[in-house]
Formats: C-alpha cells, structure tokens, sequence
C-alpha cells in the first residue's frame, strides 16, 4: 500500500506538470506522455485494489482463497494500457499522415525539460515498485511497475521527438508519439500473458518442479515419485503429488511419510500455499524389498 501510495503521488503531479508541459509547449508527444501518466494513477489504483481483495482468506464459498483476484486485475491494467496505447497511437497518425508537417507548432523548451523529469522520476518508481512487488510476491504490483517503465520509455521517445522538432523536423513529434504507441502496446501484452498464465493454472517453472521433485524423492519412506502437479493461483502455487510407500507399511506409518512430504515442500517453498499428498502401494517386489519401513 505504501508503495502504491507514492505511485499516486508521483503520478498524479507527474501527469499534471507534463500535460501542462506539452500544452504551452505545444508538444502533441508530450501530451500525449502526459495522458499515459495519467493512466499510470488509474493502474495503480487497480494493483491496490487486486492486491486487498487478493489477500482475502478463505471463505465458504471460495474455499481455495482468493489470490487469482489478483491476476483479473492485471488485465484489466493490460487492457488500460492497450486501449491508451491505440489513442495516442491514433492521434500520430492522424498528424503524420496530414501531410502539412511544416504548419505543425514547433515545440518550446518546457516539453524538453519535462521529458527529462519524466525519464528520471518514472524509472526510479519503476525500480521502487519492482522492489515492492518481488518482496511480497505480488502480479499486480509487478504489472504497475512495468506500466512506469513503459512510461519512462515514452518519454525517451518524446524526447527524441522533441529534440527533433526544434532540430527543424516538427513532424518528428508526431512521429514520437506513434513510437510511444508501440511502447504501450509491447507491455500491455506482456502483461496479459502473464495474467492469462496464472488463471489457466499454468505450472511452477521448470526450475521450481525440479527442486520440489528432489525434495519429495528424498523423503525417507518414499520409493517412487508416481505423479506430480503444481498449478499457479496469483501469487501462490498448488501441489498435488502421488508418492509410492512400501505396501506392508501401516496407515500411520504411510501417512507419517506423506506429512514430512508435506511439510517439506510449503517449508521450502513458501508461495506454496497447500501441498496434497496422496499414498500409492509401491507394486514392484525388489523396490518393496529395499524400501524403509518409516
């Protein structure tokens, strides 16, 4: 919450000042840089909000918690983005393809210094932000971090374009504000992809499944590893494992092995949020032969 507060804050004086900025400047890319600004306050707002209702416990009608809240709102900051993305994509070309680029107003020196402003302020949130979401493991936020870093790139792209139109080429303010376009667009996608992933339970990365594969076929008791499934659920992650035991072991005995599993797992991995383990007889002779009795 902290972290999306000073967001808000730096968003909304950020917006204020570069829209102020482009208007007496007449930069279009630089309003355009300010819009996007804009946009940023409206994402954070959606990370504060996925982020409370993600960590909602559970409760009898969602058994399972409700972290996946968490993923809804990173598409709804995706498709922000997209839509925000289209509009100042729109309004390049609009000014691009007009045809009169001499007639188009030469931008002043506020829209400059404000592009700098931009750059520093928006990828020192970006970092900030970053460094929030990775502590607390959170989509949401990490999505509102990216949203800065896209900002910070559109305004290297205004200032490019700014640069360019008091070099003598006005037409390469519009041109920035495409290019901004395509910034936007890029992050967007990366953004609903990531959503998308966590509400299709996507599984644990590679990495991830082959350390808690280790871990389970250590556990004294185990014979074999005969399945295993994870899924992810926002920022948390389900496992589902079927281990194999010595048939001749007693319930209590089977069940002992398949605790320490358990708890060996959500001990190691603390975005695990529960670990199933269900007991199979192990149907080999030899391996029952050389299996543990607990």
């Amino acid at each position: 919450m902290r972290v999306s507060k000073v967001g808000i804050i730096v968003n909304i004086v950020l917006s204020l000042f570069k829209f102020t900025a482009g208007f007496l400047g007449h930069s279009a890319a630089m309003v355009s840089d300010a819009i996007h600004s804009a946009s940023d306050v409206f994402a954070t707002f959606i990370a504060m909000i996925g982020v409370n209702m993600g960590e909602k416990g559970s409760d009898r009608e969602h058994p399972y918690g409700h972290e996946k809240l968490e993923c809804v709102a990173g598409l709804i900051l995706s498709g922000t983005l997209f839509i925000t993305g289209i509009g100042v994509g729109y309004s390049g070309i609009r000014k691009i393809i007009g045809g009169n680029w001499d007639e188009l107003a030469v931008p002043g020196l506020l829209p400059l210094v404000a592009a700098i402003v931009s750059i520093v302020s928006k990828e020192w949130m970006f970092w900030y932000t970053k460094r929030g979401a990775k502590k607390i493991d959170s989509p949401a936020l990490m999505a509102s971090a990216w949203h800065h870093r896209s900002d910070a790139l559109s305004s290297i792209g205004s200032l490019a374009g700014i640069l360019g139109a008091r070099l003598g080429y006005p037409v390469a303010d519009p041109i920035a504000s495409l290019i901004i376009c395509f910034f936007i667009a890029k992050v967007a996608i990366d953004i609903f992809k990531d959503a998308v992933s966590k509400l299709d339970d996507h599984s644990m990365d590679t990495k991830s499944l082959g350390e808690v594969k280790h871990i389970i076929e250590s556990q004294k008791g185990v014979v074999h590893l005969d399945n295993l499934k994870t899924r992810l659920a926002g920022n948390k992650a389900y496992v589902d494992v079927e281990i194999a035991v010595n048939p001749t072991l007693t319930v209590i005995e089977g069940h002992n092995i398949a605790e320490n599993v358990h708890h060996a797992i959500e001990n190691a991995f603390p975005e695990v949020k529960h670990c199933m383990v269900h007991v199979n007889p192990a149907m080999y002779e030899k391996k029952m032969q050389d299996a543990p009795r607990s």
